[in-house]
């Protein structure tokens, strides 16, 4: 067919970003300096809450960086959802702890509270949730149980910015910290990056001075200083996780247009709610208001009378110029955690089930209406 082919996702890129980075290219300050500080201070005041805001350079380095700055070591144990990333399970064993999977509640695709309650043993140190497609987890639950056990809670929000819970931006919990990407396919983007934000500002002077080499001054401080100022100590063995102007630069235009994005991803999820209505396929888990999610993902549920297979649909809609993808593999099924872990797919029955049938459909902010309505007429056809 002569259609050109609709990508799963594409970033939505404007002249105010490109400006920004030439400007940042011609102004000789390439690496971390003033757009990254002028970002941190924008995205805090974006959330409110009195959140401060540290920029990395993923969401993996940032999740990495807030692990450490809660103490976690070597023998704990972190409670993460089977289904995910497999980032959100790394961080915990860069750290030589020990990542404890647990399946999701069906309603949601999200992690099941009941089954963090179960795992709980004498070595838990903390909870890693996953809003997964920018729908909130049952965090009132989530927070009580952390309390009750003395648990830290960190938000793995890769997809949830901005989501909402209970009209609170997510960010803004009583959590520990939070972690944000704007890897290119996310609901903003600096290309690569993330955001970790905390309302403890001890955690962010500790996240601070791990993100850079454990180095007691921050090299921007440093190097702007009109004085000599090049005397620094190296206090930890840090990492190596700034997020550099030029891709401050794209964030910071990209979070000007973030509630337009948000708007926009809005109203196509309600647009493949009705039209995608009465096939044998189960739309995503709704919130309370629409608007609450964040959209990052559109992820359908093909049912057992749907006449294709997952794997067949999409096959099938690529033959139609149309890219999908699945989301997640969970990591029970990954050989790394699947045989080091001793998993098995019988006690995931929830998130096994639903990695079997699930697929993502295109939903990003240049999509045209004719675009998503192709993609609308184009699963019906199949369906």
């Amino acid at each position: 067919m002569n259609r050109p082919f609709l990508p799963f996702a594409l970033p939505e890129i404007g002249e105010e970003e490109i400006a920004e980075v030439v400007d940042s290219l011609r102004s000789g300050w390439v690496t971390t300096g003033p757009k990254a500080k002028r970002f941190e201070a924008d995205f805090a005041d974006y959330l409110g809450g009195e959140v401060q805001a540290l920029a990395v350079n993923s969401a993996t380095s940032g999740l990495h960086l807030a692990l450490e700055a809660l103490g976690i070591k070597a023998g704990d144990e972190v409670i993460v959802p089977t289904y995910t990333f497999t980032a959100t399970a790394e961080v915990v064993r860069y750290l030589g702890a020990h990542p404890v999977f647990v399946d999701i509640d069906p309603a949601t695709y999200n992690i099941d509270p009941a089954a963090v309650e179960a795992a709980i043993t004498d070595k838990t140190r903390a909870i890693m949730v996953v809003h997964f497609a920018g729908l909130a987890c049952d965090m009132q639950r989530i927070i009580a149980i952390a309390k009750q056990h003395d648990l830290k809670i960190v938000e793995d929000a890769a997809h949830a910015f901005p989501s909402r819970y209970q009209d609170k931006l997510i960010g803004t919990l009583d959590t520990d910290v939070t972690v944000f990407s704007f890897y290119a396919n996310k609901t903003m983007t600096t290309a690569e990056g993330g955001m970790l934000v905390s309302r403890h500002p001890a955690i962010i002077e500790r996240c601070k001075i791990m993100r850079l080499h454990g180095i007691s001054r921050d090299a921007f401080d440093r190097y702007q200083s009109k004085t000599p100022a090049w005397y620094y100590e190296v206090i930890e063995p840090g990492f190596k996780y700034n997020m550099p102007d030029i891709s401050a630069a794209i964030g910071l235009h990209q979070l000007k247009k973030i509630n337009r994005f948000h708007e926009k991803r809005c109203l196509m999820a309600a647009r493949y709610n009705a039209g995608l209505a009465n096939l044998p396929l189960a739309l995503p888990p709704m919130p309370d208001n629409i608007n609450h999610h964040a959209w990052h993902l559109y992820p359908i549920r093909l049912t057992d009378n749907a006449t294709v297979s997952r794997d067949e649909f999409i096959i099938k809609m690529a033959e139609q110029q149309i890219g999908c993808s699945v989301h997640f593999i969970p990591l029970h099924r990954q050989p790394v955690w699947r045989d080091n872990y001793q998993l098995q797919s019988s006690s995931f029955p929830h998130a096994d089930s639903l990695f079997q049938n699930v697929v993502s459909i295109p939903l990003y902010t240049i999509m045209t209406d004719n675009d998503q309505q192709y993609v609308i007429e184009t699963i019906h056809a199949l369906l």
